[in-house]
């Protein structure tokens, strides 16, 4: 992408399974640095031996800074001569979140708005922030926090709008397969053990995309964004029990137990709200949900409202394309987590 010739992007939170596809797609490119900022020196370690294995030639365009979103100071220190940030760190887990929610303020809201605010003073040209489809409707703590960062993002989209100089914009989709705390790898190890699967409803649905469409989505939002747009992939998805399904069709039966609906989670999960609904914008493969345009004059509201504040229908994992079972199973081959595990798994098992 031309867009990236030479140019500086920094990933927070860069050692995850996302800041690990990030580099697969744009070393071999004409980019001219990515920063891996995160807290954890030991993913830092492990990932400058992986790419000094498998992209020697390149290896050297990734500088690593160790620093915490929660950390003002090491946020700026990790800024100078960025020309793109990606935001990706967040506390992702729905019940460490339940457990420990201020935890989830200070990395998710808190932390978001050091990122913004570092970004913004550095003269950054481009923001692009990921959020969860949990952020819609919300019944959690994780996805309260993750829907007051998008709120956050749309306050600093507008200040750094005002100034002319740094476009801030968001990104909002459902489950990335075989990401930290996917369902997928659980289920696989549970097979390869020989136990049966566990799931806690058959009938809950989610949304299904793997690693590189997530990439796909950022790069998009990072080319066609306006200040404070939010971006949203049409994404297929599958009930719980055509997962385990669909993943026993690839590893091998090994029945499933039903555990029950844990505390927190939802039946359905909403990419987007029937109020975002109204004002968004079919852009193929995207939706792209304009910004929030009201000012400061709160007077406006007490005096005229809108006639029209939501659509007839939410975005969900409900009325979207559901997948059957043998859709499942070729929807999550196309990670390479599930290649490389059916393989060893399939050699193994000769």
């Amino acid at each position: 992408m031309s867009e990236f010739n030479n140019a500086v992007l920094l990933i927070t939170g860069g050692t995850g399974s996302f800041g690990s596809t990030v580099l697969k797609h744009f070393l071999p490119t004409d980019i001219g640095e990515i920063r891996i900022f995160s807290r954890d020196e030991k993913k830092q370690d492990d990932m400058r031996h992986e790419l000094q294995a498998k992209f020697p030639a390149y290896a050297r365009k990734v500088k690593f800074h160790i620093g915490d979103v929660r950390d003002f100071r090491s946020v700026t220190d990790a800024m100078p001569g960025v020309d793109c940030v990606w935001h990706a760190a967040a506390l992702k887990q729905v019940p460490s979140c339940e457990f420990f929610p201020m935890q989830a303020v200070k990395t998710n809201i808190e932390g978001t708005d050091n990122v913004l605010h570092a970004a913004i003073d550095a003269g950054v040209k481009r923001v692009v922030c990921l959020s969860t489809d949990k952020a819609a409707y919300p019944i959690n703590a994780m996805g309260i926090s993750k829907a007051m960062m998008e709120h956050v993002i749309f306050a600093n989209a507008r200040i750094a709008a005002e100034r002319g100089e740094t476009v801030i914009c968001c990104t909002r989709y459902g489950n990335v397969m075989c990401s930290r705390g996917s369902v997928v790898p659980l289920f696989i190890d549970q097979i390869k053990t020989g136990q049966p699967i566990t799931i806690t409803n058959p009938n809950m649905t989610r949304f299904l995309m793997n690693l590189d469409e997530a990439v796909d989505l950022v790069k998009f939002a990072f080319v066609h964004a306006n200040p404070g747009d939010l971006f949203i992939q049409k994404s297929v998805a599958s009930t719980i029990g055509n997962l385990a399904k669909g993943i026993q069709k690839l590893f091998g039966d090994t029945g499933i137990k039903i555990i029950g609906t844990r505390h927190g989670e939802k039946l359905y999960e909403t990419l987007m709200t029937r109020e975002e609904r109204l004002r968004s914008e079919d852009m193929g493969d995207y939706f792209r949900v304009a910004a929030d345009n009201r000012d400061l004059n709160y007077d406006k509201f007490f005096v005229e409202g809108k006639v029209e504040t939501e659509a007839e229908e939410s975005y969900t994992s409900h009325n979207t394309k559901l997948l059957d079972v043998d859709e499942v199973a070729e929807k999550i081959l196309t990670t390479d987590y599930v290649k490389e595990a059916l393989k060893n798994w399939s050699v193994k098992n000769e």
